[in-house]
């Protein structure tokens, strides 16, 4: 069973950076294609970046692209989000997904973390 956990957030200046964990304790998603997902209050749920089972496919919503940077570890069932150049409408909630299908993975992810706030101060 995937089990997502999530961890990183805090509060920090605008042009700060932080960097997301994610960890699946269940260790099953190693095959799965994981990414990251952000809601503000108020907002839906967006997505936010994406990365292939083998790490080589990687996506980026275009409010993020060059600040941000997502990679998986070693073992595969962690993935991170690096984030640079923080502004404050990147505040929001940060939600871990894994899907087995690619084609799923920005929509309808199957598995979610609970969630790590961010928060940027101008």
């Amino acid at each position: 069973q995937v089990q997502l956990v999530e961890s990183g957030g805090g509060l920090v200046q605008a042009g700060g950076s932080l960097r997301l964990s994610c960890a699946d304790l269940g260790r099953s998603s190693s095959n799965y294609h994981m990414g990251w997902f952000r809601q503000a209050p108020g907002k839906e749920r967006d997505f936010v970046a994406g990365i292939s089972w083998s790490g080589g496919s990687i996506y980026y919503a275009d409010s993020v692209k060059g600040r941000f940077t997502i990679s998986r570890g070693n073992a595969k069932n962690t993935v991170y989000l690096q984030m640079n150049s923080l502004k404050p409408e990147d505040t929001a909630v940060y939600y871990c997904a894994a899907e087995p299908l690619i084609a799923q993975l920005r929509n309808t992810p199957r598995f979610w973390g609970q969630g790590t706030q961010v928060t940027v101060s101008s």
